[in-house]
């Protein structure tokens, strides 16, 4: 598998994956609505909700990593959003279909699980990929849906299919904002204080394309630890502190559990606020 396509090249996600790819010796076409910034692969401009443009795309490609996405609900209209997310990612998936094409790797989103936690409380944590899914957007219920539309196209052709929820994606300079949020412990706690560095997400995808699996997995990919300074247990106690909390690997672990993520594709988070702000 040596041929791969990465949609949303010129974003956060994209751009990291291409270079993680590139990198590791892969043949990287990358493909993105507009021309981004530039990359390690060849680019090129394309519209992912025409059906024969991703056909032409992905013709030859051994694998995807599909990024593409308005990347966040309150960017577009609700409409708009659900519309171009969820006839994107079918796109993806029945080209692939028809090209034989094995594997599709795809981003998903914490935001399946409920998020904005808040007048919906998790019911457990750390939240897992058992945990019921609330989509409170229509962002969060295109992402719900297609990865219904994934394990539907694995029933029928086979595709292997691994849906990455990944938490807020941080940039390395990112890391500078962590304290601000350290004294009130309700600023970042919308997602149980969750994170993943790009870094991360991008070899979480990676790892996706390589590991000898089969089947249609959602994983969460998240950071190992928290934004905060403060102990797990003490920032649920003081927020939320109705909800069940499960036993934690590590005082300051991650209430977005990454557990399955490390058993299906043996992720193992890299990087940490606390390697870089001490």
């Amino acid at each position: 598998m040596k041929r791969v396509v990465v949609t949303g090249s010129s974003g956060k996600v994209g751009r990291a994956t291409i270079a993680e790819l590139s990198e590791g010796g892969y043949e990287v076409l990358g493909v993105d609505l507009l021309r981004g910034p530039a990359t390690h692969a060849d680019a090129i401009v394309a519209d992912l909700t025409e059906m024969g443009q991703v056909v032409e795309l992905l013709a030859g490609a051994d694998a995807v990593v599909h990024h593409a996405a308005i990347p966040a609900p309150g960017i577009r209209t609700e409409e708009m959003t659900f519309r171009t997310n969820m006839m994107s990612t079918f796109n993806v998936f029945e080209a692939a279909a028809v090209l034989g094409i094995g594997r599709v790797v795809w981003a998903s989103s914490e935001m399946t699980l409920g998020l904005p936690f808040g007048p919906r409380l998790p019911d457990y944590a750390p939240v897992d990929e058992d945990h019921t899914l609330y989509p409170e957007q229509s962002y969060a219920l295109a992402k719900v849906l297609c990865e219904e539309v994934g394990r539907q196209y694995h029933r029928r052709f086979g595709t292997t299919v691994v849906a990455l929820r990944f938490s807020n994606v941080i940039e390395p300079a990112d890391y500078e904002r962590f304290p601000s949020y350290w004294p009130d412990s309700k600023l970042r706690c919308w997602n149980l204080w969750g994170y993943i560095d790009v870094r991360d997400a991008a070899r979480s995808a990676r790892l996706a394309l390589e590991a000898e699996i089969s089947g249609a997995h959602s994983l969460i990919i998240a950071a190992a630890d928290t934004v905060m300074d403060r102990p797990s247990a003490d920032l649920m106690k003081e927020v939320y502190p109705s909800v069940p909390l499960r036993p934690l690997d590590d005082p300051y672990a991650t209430l977005l559990s990454i557990r399955r993520a490390r058993e299906v594709l043996g992720y193992e988070p890299a990087y940490s606020w606390r390697g870089i702000l001490g």
